[in-house]
């Protein structure tokens, strides 16, 4: 006699999604967070200390220039100051962008663009737009145009080179290939040259951003009445170092703003390309 025995049939297990990604995902953002939290407290008690010993007369504590940062924004002056050094750091940087990625993109597919070119970019790059305030304000006068010229000198070259060199660096190979497989130019360009330099566009637009909050104060605070360049020349003028410290903590905050904000956009929108920041 023969006895089969058959085994129960195991119940169909359930997948489970696994979870460790997201909670280390979630962990590393936290820890960030706090690595930042103790970044800062760690600055402001630094910045204490010193205030503590040299004295308001030299440095403002922490606390002084909140108040003075209070007193600014009640009357307006900070909100005015914002506003207007904001405005023609947009328009210069902005314009720059626009007139310096094409330009880079001519250079480095034209070489006969290029050699023209190259030496007014390798001449003028050199003098900074400072020396060029003086000029500016004779030439343009001291309203907003010569503000804004002086942030497009400062962003068009940084931009143009940039974008140049990321045209220069596609690989040869790649631009062969297309050839070969019957693009013209203009698809070449579309398809193969743009993608791989619009990360150094991106990297040269946030050089160029850095670059138009040094050169807005110095024109400020040659001619200008209101904007955080004037501010903190207004200041020194009377005395109020604690008013000098919330223009220039007011200048760091507004390009961590900025540059943030293009980051983000860069991320979500040219993120296809490769940008990453």
């Amino acid at each position: 006699m023969t006895i089969t025995t058959t085994e129960p049939t195991a119940p169909p297990r359930r997948r489970v999604r696994p979870r460790r990604a997201k909670r280390a995902g979630g962990g590393q953002g936290l820890r960030t967070l706090g690595l930042y939290a103790l970044a800062v407290l760690v600055g402001l008690g630094v910045w204490q200390l010193v205030a503590m010993k040299y004295g308001p007369s030299l440095v403002a504590s922490p606390q002084q220039t909140l108040s003075a940062a209070r007193e600014l924004a009640a009357d307006g002056t900070l909100g005015n100051s914002v506003i207007a050094s904001s405005r023609r750091i947009l328009i210069g940087w902005g314009l720059g962008v626009v007139v310096g990625a094409p330009v880079g993109l001519l250079i480095g597919q034209i070489r006969i663009v290029r050699q023209l070119l190259e030496p007014y970019i390798e001449f003028f790059r050199f003098i900074p737009p400072v020396a060029f305030v003086t000029l500016a304000v004779v030439w343009l006068g001291i309203g907003e145009t010569s503000k804004v010229v002086l942030i497009f000198y400062t962003a068009v070259f940084i931009v143009t080179l940039n974008t140049s060199a990321g045209v220069m660096a596609v690989n040869e190979s790649k631009l062969r290939a297309a050839a070969s497989l019957g693009a013209s130019r203009r698809q070449i360009l579309q398809r193969v040259v743009l993608p791989s330099t619009v990360p150094h566009v991106l990297t040269g637009a946030r050089l160029a951003m850095g670059n138009s909050f040094l050169t807005i104060v110095s024109a400020e605070i040659v001619a200008a009445q209101v904007g955080l360049g004037s501010l903190i020349w207004t200041s020194r003028n009377y005395g109020r170092i604690d008013w000098v410290f919330v223009g220039i903590i007011t200048l760091g905050i507004l390009g961590l703003v900025y540059d943030r904000i293009l980051r983000v956009i860069a991320m979500r929108v040219l993120h296809k390309y490769g940008a990453k920041v």
